[in-house]
């Protein structure tokens, strides 16, 4: 990958520390003008004031070769979703500019943007029709009545009662005040969608309910523009969803999860349009490709996904086997995004030692990066990172990223912070490790610390038989492969086996409340957003289907696989001092998972610290909260370590 090294610019700041992270920009929707001489990116940054405390996103436009950067909208409102025109001079966009979130479309070549929608409910994803005549989007409508019980106090809620559904609309934009017209009425979610490439037709996933713990199902089904008369494309016991038409207008490809389970293989199906076949094309290596767009001449698509610690980008031939196409040596890309005419596409692109910038490749070529979102930041220098490996308990293979302090001297016994990932279908990639974050991994380094970030059994990136190796064996395996991991960094000389701290977050909250009731190796633990107890857990989260997939059944079926992975059940044996940190707010993992184990803790006499953030969900969107729980981590180790 050619990374152009402009983040730098020869200025040197200090040190690493939380506040500092909280400064660099994020990359988004790299996206190739049709003719593939353009391109737009989204620039995301902290906004960190005295009564600010929000994320800032704003579109930005360059040339392919990187010249003529510009950033093309303004102000304090956040814009996000951009699309081109067919004749690449406007582009689209969703904003709530205007108080609510609508659509609006913007001259590239100058001037002010015009707002395409008045909609006062909520919207979801859109698309603009081939000949630019139309946008197609899903919403749901102004809810007057919830407005009016409001105001007369008399909101209140039935669970399980159906939430509200998006249905498929349609605005005519060569009609000066047009109203926009509902095509699909039914008792359905609408979702992903995309138009047929003569414009007559719109293929539409489309789901049960919008709850998320319904997520597990979802078809296809194509609906004539005209007659809004629909036909069934995929309705099995399987999940189809993201459909997207090929070039010439013959196929319909969709992703395919061959179970309902979120974590299990996913392929690439694709349905002829004209005798209504359907197939799966070939695997991928981590059965779980995304569609990044077709090829120009509808033979193939360009599919990508996590390639263990980094990602791979693939040709999948409608007719013949899985071709490579990008393969980075180091680093990695995600969220690729191919232009209409498929010949380029873009991607936001980094590594373990250079931050996130958007990057265009031609179809076959190598990447140029376009953006300069983090140039002339003052960053100190970046610790040394690596990908290590070793077996677990049964002799699978395991990867880890292990970075070292600044300046480390080889054979030097140090800290170490054991940071443990998410899902447990996450994964830890050679992403920048000065990033802002939950965790200040480039903060560790400078102060002295090792991090270890294991990619135990579990974790996608490794295949869909890795990630199913810990169904009903939470807290199994895929324990001993993380304290494997710890006793490899200890063997290697770089760690203190007496000076450790492991800390996770979701469900590498829960492993690390797993890990302190058994052992008490590690002299501090951090639990951000934890579960620690299976049973309680299953009947307050939203997605309690999620553990039907992974355990086998409701607590009340497979009781004992609930039971014997629970933290809280083996409570008494922690001495661990634990720093709980969780959103008040979220569905996911609701803070009482927290609220348990800091009461036994406390009952018990540990040292623990509980930090509940108002207004937050499953993980903080508030910067002056990230930057906080960064700091929690950091002088929690520090108070522990040394």
């Amino acid at each position: 990958m050619i990374l152009l090294g402009l983040c730098c610019a020869g200025l040197w700041a200090a040190d690493w520390s939380p506040a500092l992270s909280m400064k660099l920009k994020t990359i988004s929707e790299v996206i190739p003008s049709p003719d593939g001489k353009s391109v737009v990116w989204l620039e995301t940054r902290s906004v960190i004031e005295q009564e600010k405390s929000e994320m800032l996103t704003h579109l930005f436009f360059a040339r392919v070769d990187g010249s003529g950067r510009r950033q093309l909208t303004q102000g304090d409102k956040s814009v996000n979703a951009p699309a081109w025109s067919a004749d690449g001079k406007s582009i689209y966009f969703a904003s709530d500019r205007s108080g609510k979130r609508n659509y609006f479309r913007l001259p590239v070549e100058g001037g002010e943007s015009e707002k395409l929608t008045d909609w006062k409910g909520t919207l979801g994803q859109y698309r603009i029709s081939p000949d630019g005549g139309f946008i197609a989007f899903a919403a749901t409508e102004e809810d007057k009545d919830l407005e009016k019980r409001r105001k007369e106090k008399l909101d209140f809620r039935i669970i399980g009662e159906k939430p509200p559904r998006q249905g498929l609309w349609i605005l005519d934009l060569k009609q000066a005040g047009a109203v926009a017209k509902n095509l699909l009425k039914g008792d359905f979610h609408v979702m992903s969608f995309d138009w047929a490439p003569d414009g007559k037709s719109i293929a539409i996933e489309r789901r049960n309910t919008s709850e998320p713990n319904e997520s597990y199902s979802a078809d296809v089904l194509e609906l004539n523009v005209e007659t809004g008369a629909t036909k069934q494309i995929a309705a099995t016991s399987a999940f189809e969803s993201e459909p997207i038409y090929s070039p010439d207008g013959r196929y319909i490809a969709m992703q395919r999860r061959m179970k309902k389970s979120g974590h299990d293989a996913e392929r690439i199906a694709i349905y002829t349009r004209a005798n209504g076949e359907i197939r799966d094309l070939p695997a991928t290596p981590n059965d779980n490709p995304q569609v990044a767009g077709w090829a120009p001449d509808s033979k193939s698509l360009v599919v990508f996904e996590p390639k263990g610690t980094r990602s791979a980008l693939y040709r999948l031939p409608v007719d013949g086997p899985l071709a490579n196409l990008y393969l980075p040596k180091v680093g990695l890309f995600t969220g690729v995004k191919m232009n209409d005419a498929g010949t380029h596409y873009g991607f936001p692109a980094q590594s373990l030692d250079k931050p996130v910038e958007a990057f265009v490749m031609a179809l076959g070529g190598t990447p140029v990066q376009v953006s300069s979102a983090n140039a002339g930041l003052e960053l100190p220098a970046v610790a040394k990172s690596e990908v290590i490996t070793w077996k677990g308990k049964d002799g699978l293979a395991i990867e880890g990223i292990l970075t070292y302090p600044t300046g480390y001297k080889t054979g030097s016994k140090v800290p170490l912070i054991l940071n443990i990932h998410g899902g447990p279908s996450g994964v830890f990639a050679e992403s920048f490790v000065g990033a802002g974050g939950l965790y200040p991994i480039a903060t560790f380094a400078s102060k002295g610390f090792a991090v270890l970030r294991p990619n135990p059994r579990g974790s996608t990136a490794y295949g869909a038989a890795f990630r199913n190796k810990v169904d009903q064996d939470w807290g199994g395996l895929d324990f001993q492969d993380i304290q494997l991991g710890v006793d490899q960094v200890i063997s290697m000389g770089v760690a203190d086996a007496d000076k450790m701290c492991v800390m996770g977050w979701s469900y590498g909250g829960y492993m690390t409340a797993w890990t302190v009731t058994q052992t008490s190796r590690y002299k501090c633990a951090a639990i951000g957003a934890g579960i620690t107890n299976h049973v309680s857990m299953y009947g307050t989260q939203d997605i309690p289907a999620t553990y039907e997939d992974y355990f086998g059944g409701p607590p009340w079926e497979v009781p004992e696989v609930y039971k014997r992975s629970s933290p809280m059940n083996y409570i008494q044996n922690v001495k661990t001092p634990t720093l709980i940190l969780h959103g008040e707010n979220d569905p996911r993992v609701p803070p009482t998972q927290g609220y348990e184990f800091h009461a036994a803790l406390k009952r018990r006499s540990v040292p623990v610290k509980m930090i509940v953030y108002p207004r937050t969900l499953h993980g903080p969107n508030e910067p002056k909260f990230t930057q906080n729980i960064m700091e929690q981590h950091l002088s929690w180790a520090e108070a522990h370590l040394k």
